[in-house]
């Protein structure tokens, strides 16, 4: 009887003896779907710049451009002259137009060759494209560095800042990419040449509207500038656009978010667009210039809609609203005035007028000087004065005591004024009119000996019958007299 083992080796035999199983459908399918996807990536071809960039070979852009050409040299030729009426109106709107949208394709032409050049250079120098970001310079540099390993023999003078290019040569000699072989570098310095055909074009694109914006928008190019404002208008298309858009939106035209890749961004200066780049905000100081910023998108706003509806052509206006805007930034320079100091009033030559009364005399003498003061404070002629406490604190007695030649303090009693207002008081308030009596007070008093009598209830008892006491209100305020006996 057969093993497991030997029965199990049976069974391999036979299938070897076997035909080859047979394909199944769906693998078919799929490997002819990956040749589907080859042929179309190879259709595609990525390697390629012409596949990838398309505008240098298109018939718009080489139209724009000769039209551009021949306008310059006709410009040369014969000036222009400014002409009346709406801006849409003039024969060469529509190519500044135009030239304003092919612009805008120009910049993204070249941001994607700068991708193109990225991918290819890469390999070389993988540090560069996080230093230098601006694509044109990158294409600059990596036209100028190419294949040579030795940083020293490159020379970026002009290309970058100083400490840039210090930067980059020194990377450059540590970085651990490999060179290039000769295909990929053809394709990369060609690339090169591409973008920077490209900015050559885009600068003279931006000539021609230059040139063309002080008999189109002269009061906007009086305001910031031709360059700005031919910018302003590419970017928002065309005059009639910008003139609709709000001094917010105007402000922002042209602003590019920036990639600092470990770096501070406290120094960014954030919604800062084309208008940042003018003159008159550049040469105001850093802490004004998002007020100017403001201040300079309003002007701008109005300006355009003065040339979009073709109301001035000397641009007259423009300058006015320019010389508004520098005396305002001028105004905020100025520095605070100084506050000056208040002299005193000159005292006057004669004596003022002062205030008198009853309410007065009675102020002086509650607040006046007491009888015991004035005393102390006077001295006889030739006589010594008698002193008290010891060496440390010490005063005069004055004429306290000297009339009398004791020594002791004596003050002779005087009648207070206030004492006998204070007593009047009280004796109107208990014994005063009819309207403040008792209603069973009356004159008539009944007595033992004569029967009815007529008696004043107004009249008081003597004060000097002895229920008086030192502090009542009938008091004088002076020292009690007491007779010998």
């Amino acid at each position: 009887m057969a093993t497991l083992a030997e029965s199990f080796l049976a069974d391999l035999e036979d299938l070897s003896d076997g035909e080859e199983a047979e394909p199944q459908p769906e693998a078919v399918e799929e490997e002819s779907t990956f040749a589907d996807l080859d042929d179309d990536v190879e259709e595609l071809n990525f390697d390629d710049l012409a596949a990838v960039a398309k505008l240098r070979g298109s018939e718009r852009y080489k139209s724009i451009m000769k039209r551009v050409a021949k306008s310059l040299e006709e410009t040369v030729s014969n000036p222009s002259t400014s002409k009346i009426g709406a801006v849409e109106e003039e024969p060469e709107y529509s190519l500044i137009v135009e030239c304003n949208e092919l612009s805008v394709d120009i910049d993204n032409e070249i941001a994607i060759i700068h991708n193109f050049i990225q991918d290819k250079y890469r390999h070389k120098f993988p540090e560069l494209e996080s230093l230098v970001m601006h694509p044109i310079d990158y294409a600059r540099v990596v036209k100028a560095i190419g294949n040579e390993e030795d940083m020293t023999n490159v020379n970026l003078d002009g290309l970058l800042p100083s400490v840039t290019i210090m930067v980059v040569c020194v990377t450059g000699s540590t970085t651990n990419g490999k060179p290039l072989d000769e295909e990929n570098l053809r394709k990369c310095l060609e690339a090169c040449d591409v973008a920077l055909e490209h900015d050559e074009n885009k600068k003279r694109l931006l000539e021609f509207v230059e040139s063309r914006m002080a008999s189109l928008a002269p009061n906007l190019s009086a305001v910031v500038g031709s360059e700005i404002a031919a910018k302003l208008m590419g970017v928002a298309g065309g005059l009639s656009n910008l003139s609709k858009m709000p001094a917010c939106n105007v402000q922002v035209l042209g602003t590019k978010r920036k990639r600092l890749d470990g770096y501070s961004t406290s120094a960014i200066a954030p919604h800062v667009g084309f208008l940042g780049q003018s003159e008159i905000v550049q040469s105001t100081p850093p802490s004004l210039q998002p007020k100017a910023i403001r201040l300079l998108a309003g002007k701008c706003t109005l300006m355009a809609r003065v040339d979009a509806n073709g109301e001035d052509h000397s641009g007259d206006v423009g300058t006015k609203m320019m010389e508004e805007v520098k005396a305002k930034i001028e105004k905020w320079q100025e520095p605070p005035p100084a506050k000056q100091p208040k002299p005193l009033p000159m005292p006057d030559e004669g004596s003022k007028k002062r205030r008198g009364g009853r309410r007065l005399r009675k102020m002086k003498e509650r607040y006046g000087m007491t009888d015991m003061r004035k005393h102390a404070n006077r001295v006889n002629f030739n006589q010594a004065e008698e002193d008290f406490g010891d060496n440390s604190i010490s005063g005069g007695l004055g004429t306290l005591g000297a009339a009398a030649g004791s020594g002791k303090i004596r003050v002779s009693a005087q009648k207070s004024k206030l004492a006998a207002v204070a007593a009047k008081k009280y004796k109107d308030k208990k014994f005063g009119s009819s309207a403040g009596a008792a209603g069973t007070q009356s004159s008539l008093a009944f007595t033992p000996i004569q029967g009815i009598e007529l008696a004043n209830p107004e009249q008081r008892a003597d004060p000097s019958d002895g229920t008086e006491s030192y502090f009542s209100e009938f008091s004088t305020g002076a020292f009690s007299k007491i007779r010998k006996l």
